[in-house]
């Protein structure tokens, strides 16, 4: 289920809304209950057989946590349920995520034909390809996201940084809840522990909550769709494309993915506190940064720090003494953060390509010795936009010609489609560019810092508009892809 659906606003939102602060006002544990299974409900609105991966992966991971707060005192018992819960999810992550890659890629290096084996379990969560009649694994919405969720729980507990849940409903909930459950933001098990029970609801907090959720279905719908369809123009063209078109759609999905899936953040952000949650930022303009390495600290904020404390950190970080194991670490956290991406060797490299630049910076010191931001940005903007190329591309031949296109490789400096999309869409380019820095929102702050109730009338007033027109795209059909479902 989409939050920018017809489905979503107008009646799973609204309905659960009312039940929570309605029927079960008075009780937190039927209300974490209701919300444990409205969750389930929502998950299980696209594809409901994969609600069974949901529930495994709650269930063993509460028995995780009851286990480690067990063997608290004995540290080897501890560390060895750590290590079997990071097998139990990272096993169930690679089975549904990567092991048709590792299945093809085994077959092409060794001229083997390996395929799925017809059983049960495979053919249940398997689609039968009509044509060669082989089982192919169907990918589970948003299971990289409450893998790493689940993981937190169990290392959190050993740390001693959560108190254990021994009701599983709570566990559920906190692996579940449907405001961040398909898309993120990652929230760790330390950031909600205490609300999961003890939260408190004000009106205050409601009334922010519905307005980021606002503000993040625009950004979605009125923004990262209709940048969406010049990329897609652009990617997907079966015809050569103009070097300015190709860098319009480099461009245009730099932003489709920044709105995409900061609106989404917001949007998840504003339903939790909705309902008393306080999940932490997600973005934090990332487009302005001046080096590749303040780019990932305002990019995927929670998926950054997932790997910082619970990769690199462990593995030494920065204080290591020789750089080669600076070297090391800094390949095993961006290797797997392609990897976590997706099965395709476009994101092996994509993650291959930032551990190379931020390293370089690290070695070098070469984000402390920049004096000049503009320059900074210049080259950080112009990596990035490479690696989005890979990121969107199909394969790495697919990102191989885009690369020519947009260096002018055999094709013209500038065609019609160019024209075409940048007029026609000279509006959104234009709100894209400003709304992907800070210049709006501190404006907005200033004005607000005056207390002049006008401003707050116009903002109210402006937000309910566009929220309107968003409407009105969703409601007719528009094109509505969410990219961070696919992860």
């Amino acid at each position: 289920m989409l939050f920018s659906s017809t489905i979503f606003i107008f009646f799973f939102l609204p309905l659960v809304t009312a039940v929570y602060y309605g029927l079960l006002r008075k009780s937190r544990p039927l209300q974490n209950g209701f919300l444990f299974i409205a969750s389930l409900f929502f998950y299980a609105w696209g594809e409901p057989k994969f609600v069974l991966i949901m529930l495994t992966s709650i269930v063993a991971n509460w028995g995780f946590g009851l286990a480690v707060d067990r063997f608290r005192s004995k540290k080897a018992a501890a560390r060895a349920v750590v290590a079997a819960a990071a097998a139990f999810n990272l096993g169930i992550m690679f089975i549904f995520k990567y092991l048709m890659f590792t299945i093809d890629n085994a077959n092409k290096l060794f001229g083997s034909d390996i395929a799925l084996p017809d059983n049960g379990f495979f053919e249940f969560f398997a689609q039968r390809d009509l044509s060669t009649g082989l089982l192919s694994i169907t990918l589970p919405i948003g299971i990289s996201f409450f893998t790493f969720q689940a993981l937190s729980y169990v290392i959190d507990v050993y740390r001693g940084q959560g108190e254990v849940q021994e009701n599983p409903i709570y566990v559920g909930l906190y692996i579940a809840l449907f405001p961040q459950l398909i898309a993120g933001p990652i929230v760790r098990y330390t950031t909600v522990a205490e609300e999961i029970i003890h939260r408190r609801e004000t009106l205050s907090d409601f009334c922010s909550g519905v307005t980021r959720f606002l503000v993040g279905l625009n950004k979605k719908v009125l923004l990262a769709n209709n940048m969406a369809v010049i990329a897609d123009l652009a990617f997907d063209s079966k015809e050569p494309i103009s070097a300015a078109f190709a860098w319009l759609g480099a461009l245009a999905y730099a932003f489709q993915i920044y709105f995409d899936f900061s609106g989404y953040s917001d949007m998840a952000i504003g339903l939790g506190r909705m309902f008393g949650f306080h999940f932490l930022e997600n973005f934090d303009y990332p487009y302005i940064s001046s080096s590749v390495s303040e780019f990932w600290r305002r990019w995927h904020i929670s998926l950054g720090s997932w790997f910082r404390d619970y990769v690199y950190f462990p593995l030494g970080g920065s204080r290591v003494r020789s750089k080669a194991r600076l070297v090391f670490n800094l390949f095993a956290v961006w290797i797997l953060t392609g990897v976590w991406h997706g099965a395709n060797w476009t994101f092996i490299l994509w993650g291959a390509l930032y551990f190379v630049l931020i390293t370089v910076e690290k070695l070098t010191g070469l984000e402390k010795k920049n004096r000049i931001k503009p320059l900074g940005v210049f080259y950080t903007l112009f990596f990035v936009l490479m690696g989005w190329v890979l990121f969107r591309a199909e394969s790495l031949g697919a990102a191989g010609e885009y690369f020519k296109a947009m260096f002018g490789v055999g094709v013209p400096l500038i065609d019609n489609a160019f024209k075409f999309n940048f007029s026609n869409n000279a509006v959104f380019l234009s709100a894209a560019v400003i709304f992907s820095m800070p210049t709006a929102k501190m404006i907005g702050k200033k004005l607000k810092n005056r207390q002049n109730p006008a401003w707050d009338i116009l903002y109210a007033l402006g937000l309910l508009a566009l929220t309107f027109i968003s409407c009105l795209y969703i409601i007719r059909g528009s094109y509505n892809p969410f990219i961070y479902f696919n992860f």
